[in-house]
């Protein structure tokens, strides 16, 4: 059975003004949006860290679930990462989902004290990671992994998260689509990166390496972030009235299987963000809930 459609905004993470975020966070959870997403660039320094920020508006809020889009696992050791989402996952009552990339900006992450990664390396140790963050997650006395770029050497992870906790992983090239459906619970692309020409084989390799994993593909969550603006002309593929908005996520539910989608509002985020809820939301909902 095809998971619900779930719908979000993102947060950015400006240190400045302070409140912000706070703020787009609250109205966020009273619009009754499911997702707050926050991007993760620790060496920005008009950011503030992510981590920090995701949980300190895990305790303002009361029902959206906060899913970091996505972590970046250079400057983020899996099994830490694990044991803190894990953490916050028992704390909020199952109101987060752990986002994970292979990493990017390389300069940036080496000048901040991580490691700098070749295309394959970067998969392979997210490959290792995911294998960590599994174990850590397991309720098992005592957990060891194997790996090149991470292990586990009979560490004891502590209290198991909820079932709900999943893993979605950011990703775009081949082997990382593969690995998605092969072992993740999720998948978290960006218009910016992924247009819509390119999502249709996209998912149908994430669908392939599900099912020769033996998966269900019809269970992995599948969230796209749109950056555009909600105005009353159409200017654009993301840029014009809600009805324009609502007209194509139907379209990529019903004909690519996408089941998510996050605004990241190009201006006005207040505005925005109200506008998403209150008009293209529904219009989405009512036109899936129709047989025709």
């Amino acid at each position: 059975m095809p998971l619900p459609v779930l719908f979000g905004a993102n947060v950015e993470p400006h240190a400045l003004p302070v409140g912000r975020s706070s703020e787009q966070a609250l109205l966020i959870d009273s619009l009754g949006l499911d997702l707050l997403t926050i991007q993760d660039h620790p060496y920005q320094a008009a950011f503030d860290d992510t981590w920090t920020l995701l949980t300190f508006l895990a305790a303002r809020t009361r029902n959206v679930t906060l899913v970091p889009t996505v972590s970046s696992l250079p400057l983020r050791p899996p099994a830490v990462l694990a044991k803190a989402v894990a953490t916050l996952d028992r704390l909020t009552g199952s109101r987060v989902q752990l986002g994970l990339g292979a990493g990017a900006f390389w300069e940036a992450v080496e000048a901040m004290g991580g490691s700098r990664r070749t295309p394959r390396e970067a998969v392979d140790a997210l490959e290792e990671a995911i294998t960590v963050i599994r174990a850590m997650w397991s309720g098992e006395r005592s957990v060891r992994t194997h790996g090149a770029h991470y292990a586990l050497a009979g560490v004891h992870p502590g209290p198991a998260p909820s079932p709900g906790l999943g893993l979605w992983l950011g990703s775009y090239g081949p082997r990382m689509l593969a690995l998605t459906g092969a072992k993740a619970d999720g998948w978290l692309p960006s218009h910016a990166y992924l247009g819509l020409d390119a999502l249709p084989p996209a998912v149908r390799r994430i669908d392939d390496a599900a099912l020769a994993a033996g998966r269900d593909p019809d269970t992995i969550r599948r969230v796209y972030n749109i950056a555009g603006v909600i105005q009353p002309e159409s200017a654009g593929l993301f840029q014009g009235p809600a009805a324009q908005w609502a007209e194509r996520l139907v379209a990529l539910v019903r004909t690519v299987g996408m089941n998510g989608f996050v605004i990241w509002p190009e201006r006005d985020h207040t505005r925005q963000i109200s506008a998403f809820a209150a008009e293209v939301v529904p219009a989405v909902r009512e036109a899936l809930a129709r047989k025709t």
